[in-house]
């Protein structure tokens, strides 16, 4: 299937035969049909429940068979790996007896190299079905997490964030892949204990038995250690959720906090969270450096033990260089499965954990394929009572509603009454207590959020359709999207960032909207579309596409909508309030019905003329040089070029980690104490190998009379110098860990202070994945994988150095080999580094469209269910896993190519050493051969980790580096200027004054606004307007500074705002911004995360936004619990938790951002009089959509290109008949 990979299944294959095993075993009856098998979509919820399917059997099934092929090598690697002490001891016996023929000595050296070598073939081809294994295993999971995701309930997908499902994909899915490496231990471990055991007990006899009780002494030791480490890790990973939780949030809501200047309070809470963090890590560190000493000197002290009781039993037992250096090697073969056994049983614990949170999310209540009637006739709902779930306090009741066949069905009603739920419902998204819900045809869907795709925008209006020229074009004219083509960089091909980041909220909509039009779908449910745009592009919008006259006039349409205007021309108006509808009918028979929907009319709309249908050619001239780009073309055309580029260049910069980046992670650690550990490794090494010595000079003692004197001062010097070794290593890895965890707190608090003090446009300008990547990834590689990998660096460093130190000694010839077999080493080592480097860069740069592309499925389940789209998106994601399986396949190579290789170098040195053994045998004694031989047969697993090792620090540093590239952005200005801080009761008139102020988004763009220059007095209540695009959002950020003047300057109150800190003038202001953002937390911390207001000025400010009623209603009042993002209020009520926010603050200075586009028109007039009564004396400035709220006001603005076109009370722009008469005319106020 892929050209190149001869054991990949792809994984669709992998996922769906996954899912076919996991529904399975579902199944009562445990049959699947054919066909349901073939597609792999078998729904979990429509069969009869007797127990949980399982999932464990799912994989055993699935993956079992191949893997047991790799265990069956490793059976027989085990079994070889013992040959090798038994032609030592043949070796020793060799060099002791002077007689023997020399033949004979290099039969023995050609024995040990030939079983080395068979030894890592096999060993290899066992990791080889193993890896194998592992990244089949991580494909089909994801895969079936994919899978799932598309099919889960509502109320199942809150009960678990966005967050965690993706970490189910990545975290979860990789320990199944670090499980299957080391599962075969399970088993070879014991296997390979009692083996060892048995040879020992044949060269020491009983006394053997006193070692083993040593090490059976240390398991619960090591079992205890890897418990409580087990238990920190839980408690470090919570701590590690809630600040990328956090973080996230902090990012995606990155420009509220600038305009309100919250950073401080945000990033505080981040700091305390790390803080906690920073504790847990340094707890672990400690445990680390107990397991380290106990890792490191069981082998040695049950060496110790062993000999002592075998000396001290009988004097006639003699240690002879035979009996240590054979005891020794076995010794040495025990110390892998004495501390695997403790890691497997902690990696498996963890998976066991994984298990469950798969299994659970898998066992989610997935949709009912039957919640929808799909029927011949019309479109209804008869009498079908939905539920959202208890968290909403306003919730569908019993509803009855039928819809003819190709009529316009308008939904009105205040905020939270139902109207999303009602579409949701039609959608099938909502659980059925009762009734049923019939739809006749396909169906198009046009959310009230716009759901927008990582493509061109080209790709996202097709939707996977093929593409038809002319109707493509005629949609793209009726959806008001050609004069944006013009605009955008690539016109539509332009690619568009992750949820539609460098389009404007309107242009998002009208996107969307296209996309369902072109859907040609029979049944077209749009949640008030017509809400994010302009008026005269609603009006636009309305008669080219929804209306009777439009596109879809004909076909059946069901519109929510906040619009007044448009309800004349619907053929039933549905009034919904509090999840019933309280009145239905035609627009004429509800004014006639004289109800609650007739009295909000006449107050909103002053004469019933408007409604008349008015010449539409008004609303096409206006409309031609209109809709351009809010957010400035820069960061489009920004957005597509670093969408191509930085993927290329982040990914094949092969960056040869300089060592700079080495230099500046020692400096964050502190030189001090990086000297420190080097000097405390060489003492250990020192020790280990004066140990050793003089155990080969212990050997050598003469025996007299059938005993060794001096046996108590041998053992007690050969003990002193075993405990000086553990201690040393002890010490080196307490302080490699307090270094370690200083120069986590060090890179994190720079990332973090230079996050903080960012100007807005790098936020506009890099994926906020890129930014979270530097907080998740690349810290939690600072903290956890940095310091152990040095740590095993140095160890196995300092371990093959002073093996080649012992056989230069004692066979001096050595040195003769050891040049080429070095060069080989090191040439080895650089190409796998160079190798290995660039395979991880492309897996990880083939891995995060995994992960975007799920979060962005996730996000828009709603919208590809109803488009009837899941197939194509499973099939979308299948490919980007395999890409991803393209470059890890590669990587397990290479990884066995390097094993073979690096073996064969640790082969070559077991090889020589034996041989110029024996051609040295006249000048050494048995001890010094034993000695340089047990050596040797350790160096090969050194030198395998050393390389491992080396490279993986190599690939590991490029974290310090990119947390440092972060830390070193451009920053803005200072928050505050000691020396010219403003008076503390500015500003006190409230008056702005623009003095031929131009301004641009960065260096080398064009001018955004030019050379304004106006005068608003204190107190004065000012509207702007003007097509998108015309500045009126940028003149606002302005005032903020979140955009710097390019020339001129705006005064407030007489100061020079570029004069004082950012905090001192954010602070003074008020906005309500455009995007209501709201935080996970408190809706106290909401309102007020510095803490500075009183349960009284937040109850008040709340009944001031009507919103005292539900707050009220909700159990924990103040403190209700806000999830991510806000999601569980309504957009209309996250608007009026801004409006509160702006009353606590209550500046004289107000700025409303098209604040009121979300929420029906009573609402919008409850805030509108709040507005006016609250802020009576403030200047207030309003960026309007809605005309109608601003004809009151002192003065309107209209902008055009970023110059003043006109600025004058509302009646005399009226009867100057410019551009303002033409807005107010379309919206039916002239």
């Amino acid at each position: 299937k892929s050209n190149y990979i001869p054991y990949l299944t792809l994984p669709c294959d992998l996922s769906d035969h996954l899912y076919v095993a996991f529904t399975k075993t579902t199944n009562a009856k445990g049959k699947v049909s054919n066909e349901e098998a073939g597609e792999g979509e078998v729904l979990l919820s429509n069969q009869p429940r007797k127990r949980e399917p399982s999932f464990l059997r799912a994989l055993l099934t699935t993956f079992g068979p191949y893997f047991l092929i790799g265990s069956f090598y490793k059976l027989i690697q085990d079994l070889l790996s013992f040959v090798n002490p038994q032609l030592l001891s043949i070796l020793i016996q060799f060099v002791s007896n002077r007689s023997a023929p020399a033949w004979w000595g290099f039969l023995v050296a050609g024995l040990m190299f030939g079983c080395s070598i068979i030894q890592t073939l096999i060993l290899h081809q066992h990791f080889q079905y193993v890896f194998v294994t592992g990244i089949r295993l991580r494909a089909g999971i994801t895969g079936v997490i994919y899978r799932k995701a598309l099919v889960i309930t509502n109320s199942a997908k809150r009960s678990s964030t966005l967050g965690e499902i993706v970490n189910l994909m990545s975290v979860d899915a990789q320990r199944f892949t670090d499980l299957v490496n080391f599962l075969n231990m399970l088993w070879s471990a014991p296997m390979q204990i009692i083996l060892a055991i048995y040879f020992l007990w044949q060269n020491l006899g009983p006394s053997v038995l006193a070692g083993v009780a040593l090490m059976i002494l240390l398991i619960p030791l090591n079992g205890a250690i890897a418990m409580k480490t087990r238990a920190f890790q839980v408690e470090q990973m919570g701590y590690k959720d809630s600040r990328i939780k956090l973080m996230s949030e902090i990012l995606s809501g990155i420009k509220v906090l600038k305009l309100y200047a919250w950073e401080l309070s945000f990033s505080q809470m981040i700091e305390k969270i790390r803080q906690g963090e920073l504790q847990v890590l340094r707890k672990m560190a400690f445990l680390n450096a107990v397991s380290t000493f106990t890792w490191f000197s069981a082998p040695f002290l049950v060496s110790l033990i062993t000999f002592a009781v075998y000396v001290s039993v009988d004097d006639k037992n003699i240690l002879d260089a035979q009996k240590a250096f054979v005891s020794l090697s076995l010794f040495n073969i025990l110390k892998f499965p004495l501390n695997a056994l403790p890691q497997v049983i902690s990696i498996l614990t963890q998976t066991s954990v994984s298990l469950k949170r798969i299994q659970h999310f898998l066992n989610h209540e997935e949709l009912d394929p039957q919640r929808l009637e799909m029927r011949i006739g019309f479109f209804s709902a008869h009498a079908s009572q939905l539920t959202l779930d208890s968290w909403f306090s306003l919730l569908p009741t019993s509803l009855n509603l039928q819809v003819p066949k190709g009529s316009l069905v308008a939904i009105v009603g205040p905020v939270g009454c139902g109207k999303t739920s009602l579409i949701s419902a039609l959608l099938g998204e909502m659980e059925k207590l009762e009734g049923k819900v019939a739809v006749k045809g396909s169906v198009a869907y046009v959310p009230q959020q716009a759901w927008i795709q990582n493509a061109t925008l080209q790709d996202n209006v097709l939707f996977g359709q093929p593409m038809d020229q002319k109707r493509y074009q005629g949609i793209l004219e009726a959806c008001a999207l050609l004069t944006d083509l013009d605009v955008l960089p690539g016109g539509d091909q332009t690619e568009i960032g992750e949820k539609g980041i460098n389009l404007s909220g309107g242009q998002r909509q009208r996107v969307s909207l296209a996309r369902a039009v072109y859907s040609d779908a029979d049944i077209f449910l749009l949640d008030d579309p017509l809400s994010a745009v302009d008026s005269h592009v609603a009006k636009h919008i309305f008669d080219h596409v929804i209306g009777p006259g439009g596109v879809l006039g004909g076909k059946t349409r069901i519109l929510v909508t906040h619009g007044v205007s448009f309800l004349s021309q619907a053929d039933l108006i549905i009034v919904l309030g509090d999840g019933r509808v309280s009145e239905a009918g035609s627009f004429s028979a509800l004014l006639q019905q004289e109800g609650a929907f007739a009295e909000f009319l006449r107050n909103y709309v002053p004469d019933d003329d408007n409604f008349q249908e008015e010449d539409s050619a008004t609303g096409i001239s206006l409309y031609t040089n209109a809709i351009c780009l809010r957010i400035p073309l820069s960061l489009v055309s920004y957005g597509l070029l670093s969408h191509l580029l930085l993927t290329a260049i982040s990914a094949f910069l092969a960056l040869q980690v300089k060592l700079s980046v080495f230099w500046a992670y020692a400096k964050a650690v502190g030189l001090c104490i990086s000297v420190t550990v080097c000097f405390l490794y060489t003492c250990q090494s020192a020790a280990a190998i004066g140990a050793n010595i003089w155990l080969s000079d212990w050997t050598n003692e003469p025996v007299i009379n059938g005993t060794q004197s001096n046996t108590s001062l041998r053992l007690g010097v050969y003990a002193a110098l075993g405990i000086l070794q553990g201690i040393f290593v002890m010490m080196s890895s307490f302080t490699l860990a307090i270094g370690g965890i200083q120069a986590a707190r060090t890179l994190h608090n720079n990332l973090l202070a230079n996050k903080m003090h960012s100007p807005q446009f790098f936020y506009d300008t890099t994926p906020s994945g890129r930014i979270l990547n530097r907080f998740s990834k690349d810290i939690y590689v600072i903290d956890e994988v940095i310091p152990p990998t040095i740590l095993m660096l140095l160890g196995t460093f300092f371990n093959s150095a002073s093996t080649l130190v012992v056989i230069m000694s004692s066979t001096p010839l050595f040195v003769v080999v050891i040049l080429p077999l070095a060069g080989l080493y090191i040439f080895v080592q650089r190409f796998y580094a160079a190798t290995s480097r660039q395979l991880k860069r492309l897996e990880s740069v083939s891995r995060s469209p995994i992960y975007s592309h799920f979060s962005e499925t996730v996000t828009g389940a709603s919208v590809i269910r109803a488009y009837r789209r899941s197939q194509d998106f499973m099939a979308i994601s299948d490919a980007k896993v395999d890409a991803n399986q393209k470059s890890c396949y590669p990587n397990i190579i290479s990884n066995r190519w390097l094993g073979i290789r690096v073996e064969f170098v640790g082969n070559c040195v077991v090889f020589f050493a034996a041989l110029f053994a024996v051609i040295g045998r006249q000048s050494l004694n048995p001890g010094l051969v034993g000695l340089s031989v047990s050596y040797a047969l350790q160096v090969t697993l050194s030198l395998n980790w050393m390389v491992r090792m080396a490279s993986d620090l190599e690939n590991n540093i490029v974290a310090v580096e990119r947390v440092r590239e972060y830390s070193e952005t451009k920053t803005e200005a200072p928050w505050v200027i000691e020396g010219s801080r403003p008076p503390p009761d500015w500003p006190h008139q409230g008056e702005v004054e623009f003095v031929n102020y131009s301004v641009r988004y960065r260096e080398g763009l064009e001018l955004v606004l030019k050379n304004l220059s106006l005068r608003v007095k204190g107190g004065e209540k000012v509207g702007i307007v003007g097509r998108t695009g015309a500045g009126k959002s940028s003149m606002t950020l302005c005032l903020f500074r979140i955009l710097e003047a390019a020339q001129g300057e705006i005064l407030i109150d007489g100061v020079n705002i570029a004069s004082i800190g950012l905090h001192d003038l954010r602070s003074m202001l008020t906005i309500i911004p455009q995007d209501p953002v709201l935080f996970s937390g408190t809706l106290r911390m909401n309102l007020d995360p510095f803490g500075k207001y009183s349960d009284e000025e937040m109850w008040q400010a709340l009944e001031l936004s009507s919103l005292h009623k539900f707050v009220g209603s909700q159990p924990q009042g103040l403190d209700f619990e806000c999830s991510e993002g806000g999601e569980n209020l309504s957009v209309g009520q996250r608007q009026l938790v801004c409006l509160a926010r702006a009353l606590l603050r209550k500046s004289r200075i107000l700025v409303l951002d098209e604040a009121t586009a979300a929420i029906d028109l009573e609402t919008d007039g409850l805030i509108q009089a709040t507005i006016r009564s609250q802020f009576e004396g403030c200047t207030v400035l309003t960026i309007a959509h809605r005309l109608n709220t601003i004809m009151d006001y002192t003065r309107v603005l209209v902008l055009d290109k970023g110059t003043i076109a006109e600025f004058d009370s509302p009646t005399n722009l009226i009867m100057a008949r410019g551009i303002f008469y033409g807005m107010a005319k379309d919206a039916g106020l002239a």
